[in-house]
């Protein structure tokens, strides 16, 4: 058996580099689409709901994206046809969405455009492990961040950089501003040139020499003891809870987004119920077992993801209706102040995953002073207020401040959870266990997705200003739940950025 060859910078440079279209994708989605929808016609009420498609597809697609991509090979290789096919897909949902002429259109061309980014992520982390020794890894994990952080900084200020250079900012009822529209268009292209260049300036090893390395490791199935399979009781627990929960929905007439919730927890009965009479070793069925056999440490972590998530779910809803409401006062789509106010989320949207990056170099030393743990809590605290200010801060300019707190609680979360967990998951099973801990990524945002508009309406008025308090006092909670998780030996194994 052989080593694989050491990469150069500009090799590694090459095989990341489609990450920023993806990313470019992703940060235009995540500060415009609630824009597009209110202008669309969207009640603050519908907005969680018709962002569903967003967690959703990550959950079914990611899996199976990578189920297939390790039993394919062609021309194009292994992972690289996944790249080009959602890069097409994605690159016309960005020309397309906002030309949107019904709210439908808009939905419908948002789970086309998460599905198709999707297909085109999910295959770049096994891409890395591929192609680089394991020595070289963190180097191939470092340029994916350096470019999550360009992309995101710059798609998300593209229409305010628009604006300034005076492309229109404000349409007719029902109509995008030429800021949206451009800047769709731009992100649109460099998706696909940047997939592309991914494509065609990089090479795959085949199978046969890929499982010639030193560092192939052929999966291991282990047999489980009875008492490990999850019990039936538990699964059919689960579906009847969710069944009697779409009951009382429909008899007390509730919110209808609470269907997604009590839809959810049925779905996973059934598939605790499905997984409990097989004894398959395929992909479903392992799953299912390792989410019911997942260790200790993991499911207090999964506590942790749920409620994180939670908050930026939250804040990636609301913020846009949240300031052009009370910070820019208006709430009227055709207006300048109201286009003004969205332009202004793109800019705060930068500035969080620019201080992210700033934050990045932070943390590994409050690490080393305050341990993994108390480092996690400062720092979602830090997140927690910074989205609780929203509430006394009035100038929209001083917001900016409230994204400093924010970054330093995403670049936490995207990297101290990960280290807490590496001890205590075998190495054998990393794979499927680091899958599995990302279900704990889109879970809280269906939840959010179909809890938070009940709560707005039934508790606040319909304010989206306090869907950003939930998710600071989501934030504060999440590091406080982290202390009840057992401190590891001192390093800081951080996990690439990734989102769900």
């Amino acid at each position: 058996m052989r080593s694989k060859p050491t990469l150069s910078f500009w090799q590694i440079w090459n095989m990341c580099f489609g990450f920023l279209g993806i990313q470019f994708g992703f940060a235009l989605q995540n500060a415009n689409v609630s824009r597009i929808f209110q202008t669309l016609g969207a009640s603050i009420d519908d907005i969680p709901v018709l962002w569903i498609a967003a967690p959703l597809t990550g959950l079914i697609v990611q899996p199976i994206v990578g189920y297939l991509s390790d039993r394919t090979w062609n021309r194009l290789g292994r992972r690289r046809p996944y790249f080009l096919a959602g890069a097409v897909l994605a690159s016309l949902a960005l020309f397309v969405m906002p030309n949107s002429s019904a709210l439908w259109i808009a939905a419908g061309l948002l789970w086309v455009l998460d599905a198709s980014i999707n297909i085109s992520m999910e295959p770049f982390r096994a891409f890395v492990g591929d192609q680089l020794a394991p020595a070289q890894r963190p180097a191939g994990f470092a340029m994916q961040s350096f470019f999550i952080g360009i992309g995101s900084v710059v798609a998300s200020l593209l229409p305010w950089l628009l604006a300034q250079a005076g492309v229109g900012n404000t349409a007719g009822p029902g109509g995008i501003p030429d800021t949206v529209r451009y800047a769709f268009y731009f992100g649109g292209a460099v998706l696909l040139l940047a997939l592309g260049w991914t494509v065609l300036r990089t090479r795959e090893y085949p199978p046969e020499v890929l499982a010639a390395f030193d560092d192939a490791r052929p999966p291991v199935e282990a047999a489980r003891p009875a008492s490990m399979v999850p019990r039936r009781s538990q699964a059919l627990a689960w579906l009847v809870v969710g069944l009697l929960g779409v009951l009382a929905i429909a008899r007390f007439g509730l919110d209808k987004q609470l269907y997604i919730l009590a839809g959810g927890i049925a779905a996973y009965g059934l598939a605790l119920l499905a997984s409990g009479y097989t004894r398959s070793q395929g992909m479903f069925a392992t799953i299912m077992r390792d989410v019911h056999d997942m260790p200790a440490t993991m499911r207090k972590l999964a506590v942790v993801q749920f409620f994180s998530w939670f908050a930026l779910f939250a804040m990636w809803i609301y913020t846009t209706a949240a300031v052009t409401a009370v910070h820019f006062g208006s709430t009227d789509t055709t207006t300048a102040a109201y286009n003004e106010g969205a332009n202004w989320v793109g800019v705060l949207f930068a500035a969080y995953n620019g201080f992210a990056a700033l934050a990045a170099i932070v943390i590994p030393q409050m690490v080393k002073r305050w341990g993994l743990r108390i480092s996690h809590l400062v720092n979602t605290t830090l997140g927690g207020i910074g989205l609780l200010s929203f509430v006394v801060i009035r100038d929209p300019h001083w917001l900016l401040l409230s994204m400093v707190g924010v970054g330093f609680a995403w670049a936490s979360i995207l990297s101290l959870p990960y280290a807490l967990l590496s001890d205590s998951v075998p190495s054998e099973k990393m794979g499927v266990f680091m899958g599995i801990f990302n279900f704990f990524i889109v879970i809280p945002q269906l939840v959010a997705a179909s809890l938070l508009g009940f709560l707005l309406k039934v508790f606040f008025g319909g304010q989206p200003l306090q869907a950003l308090v939930i998710g600071g006092v989501s934030l504060i909670v999440a590091g406080l739940c982290v202390l009840r998780v057992a401190e590891p030996v001192p390093s800081l194994a951080t996990a690439p950025a990734a989102r769900p």
